[in-house]
């Protein structure tokens, strides 16, 4: 679907470098969800930079992920997929 994560690359400061499979890409934050439930874990910084994507979805080995809708409203959207964000 046009939601589908198809690239993800860890960024400094809990940020991501996230491709879209509609073409969009951007950057998404996720220090706002650090102190809640799960994604305390994602604190680690060897842990957090363990992102992944399964089923189009960001996903941690430990089963955290991003909804679509969460990723989608808080994507900073760039101008082009380059794909050359620095992790």
């Amino acid at each position: 679907m046009y939601w589908d994560v198809k690239l993800v690359k860890p960024l400094a400061d809990y940020c991501l470098y996230v491709e879209l499979e509609d073409g969009s890409c951007g950057e998404f934050d996720l220090k706002p969800y650090l102190d809640h439930g799960v994604f305390r874990e994602l604190r680690d910084v060897k842990y957090f930079n363990q992102v992944g994507v399964m089923l189009g979805a960001l996903t941690w080995p430990h089963e955290q992920d991003v909804a679509p809708e969460t990723l989608i409203a808080g994507l900073r959207r760039t101008a082009a997929a380059t794909g050359n964000a620095s992790a």
